[in-house]
């Protein structure tokens, strides 16, 4: 859709534009599902190559170096600083998980 509405494929714009619109689709309740086989990751990632290409003057680019150029992150590097963030977010008890005999209780 972004594709056939938008004539001005500048970067700065593509970008903004890709991180409301396209973004949090893949990402939604990617905390909670989190892709475990590799067709459903590449799957994800099809759609963020898709967008980058799409952009003036990146297309004949490789996939990580649109991505450097945008200064975007990979998919599979945002899920695991996510993860990160929620382990962090565990141990110093800002959610309702506690850690009890190294094990996870969800209380809430």
């Amino acid at each position: 859709m972004v594709n056939t509405t938008i004539r001005n494929k500048d970067p700065q714009i593509m970008v903004r534009l890709y991180k409301a619109l396209v973004r949090p689709h893949l990402e939604y309740c990617v905390s909670a599902w989190s892709p475990h086989y590799s067709k459903d990751k590449e799957l994800l990632d099809r759609v963020q190559r898709r967008f980058t290409r799409m952009i003036n003057g990146l297309g004949q680019l490789s996939h990580m170096e649109r991505l450097e150029r945008l200064n975007l992150w990979t998919l599979e590097e945002r899920r695991n600083r996510l993860d990160l963030i929620e382990v962090f977010k565990i141990v110093r008890g800002y959610t309702k998980c506690k850690i009890t005999n190294q094990r996870f209780l969800y209380f809430g």
